[in-house]
């Protein structure tokens, strides 16, 4: 749903316009900082870019669904450090509040992260708790007007850099499952709290992710989220539908900018006389790219519409972040195949680092194999249910 075409079109210009102002030019100095500088992340902050998805209320933009995945397209089109800086505090690290915080919770907290005061984070998943978010171990014992937490969390985007924690813990030992846990909001300078330095990774450089540590952290019994005991995997489960396609609209901005760098080489890059773009082969590849996009960028829209007119979306968002993880993959590949031995030359081309960036979009917030399982159980449990409602 967009509220205002003029309102949108001037926010999606002046990302556009950024991204290629700012963004593009300093991707070299974020990946040998291994960090977004903060003259650039102040830039950020003073667009709004951190609280795309906020209530307007709280200091947001409270874009719909569909204005943030066409804000997000456009952002995602550089180096994923960017949209990593922002993204948690406009997605995954607010929506639990946003979704299902007290008000006194999102008054208190979102006007930070709106603003980029604050850096948010999701901490879900543990050494023993990915795929299986009901396996969370970490604990969360009420002691008086407290809750103790104690426990670990693993692969979290911004931890190093967060100061704001939306933590899932077990608040019920005899519940096992889903309907023992619990969603807190936890403040960096919580005694007992405590982050790893960032992980050495294969990309992303500039994305700090790291560890998250509870050792009988004390958290305030107010910053359990929604106040009620229990309701953790359900906020959990309401983030991620939102954020597999705000996800999958960032996977679709990146093939986007590959495809346009590899369109540029494969015209640029003569052989036998002529462009490489003039070879079946090579147009195959270019083809086989915008096909995928274009399939993803509808994809991802509808289903992005579907949500913002109260429809239940569980299946198409999983969906939608298998489908464009996987077609982003595909372009990177496809992409470094135009460019030849220049796509694998970091000197010579941003594709390699592209190539190395878009591999973790497969694995997080759901692997594409449990998106599979995922898209299949839906689908039987909805003809299931289309068949009971025929025959009652």
């Amino acid at each position: 749903m967009i509220r205002d075409e003029t309102r949108q079109t001037a926010l999606l210009k002046d990302v556009h316009d950024w991204v290629r102002a700012v963004a593009h030019p300093n991707e070299d100095r974020v990946a040998a900082l291994d960090e977004v500088p903060a003259d650039i992340v102040q830039d950020m902050a003073a667009r709004g870019y951190f609280g795309w998805s906020i209530p307007a209320e709280y200091g947001g933009l409270g874009l719909t669904t569909e204005e943030l995945a066409q804000a997000a397209m456009e952002l995602s089109q550089c180096a994923v450090a960017y949209r990593a800086r922002v993204g948690t505090n406009t997605g995954i690290g607010s929506e639990a509040l946003v979704a299902d915080g007290t008000e006194a919770q999102k008054q208190r907290f979102l006007p930070a992260l709106a603003s980029g005061r604050a850096t948010g984070c999701f901490a879900l998943t543990e050494p023993n708790a990915g795929s299986d978010a009901t396996a969370v171990e970490t604990t969360a014992r009420r002691e008086g007007d407290e809750y103790i937490l104690d426990g670990m969390k693993c692969y979290i985007t911004n931890a190093p850099i967060a100061d704001l924690f939306t933590v899932i813990a077990r608040t019920d030992p005899e519940q096992p499952g889903a309907r023992g846990l619990s969603a807190f909001v936890v403040e960096r300078d919580t005694p007992g709290l405590s982050t790893s330095a960032p992980y050495k990774m294969m990309g992303q450089a500039g994305s700090p992710v790291g560890e998250v540590h509870f050792t009988g952290a004390r958290v305030p019994a107010e910053n359990l989220i929604g106040g009620v005991e229990g309701q953790g995997f359900r906020t959990a489960m309401r983030v991620l539908n939102k954020q597999r396609i705000h996800l999958a609209a960032l996977c679709t901005g990146p093939a986007i900018r590959m495809f346009d760098l590899a369109m540029d080489h494969a015209e640029k890059r003569h052989q036998f006389g002529k462009p490489v773009a003039d070879f079946q082969l090579v147009a195959a590849l270019l083809a086989d790219c915008q096909t995928e996009i274009h399939a993803a960028r509808a994809l991802v829209l509808e289903t992005a519409r579907a949500r913002d007119r109260g429809e239940d979306i569980a299946l198409q968002a999983s969906i939608c972040k298998y489908f464009a993880s996987e077609m982003c993959g595909r372009v990177a590949d496809r992409a470094v195949q135009v460019f030849g031995g220049a796509g694998f030359v970091a000197d010579h081309s941003p594709i390699e680092r592209y190539y190395r960036d878009v591999r973790l979009f497969r694995l997080y917030e759901g692997t594409s194999q449990i998106h599979q399982l995922n898209i299949t159980k839906q689908t039987r449990a909805r003809r299931a249910k289309a068949q009971e409602k025929a025959e009652g």
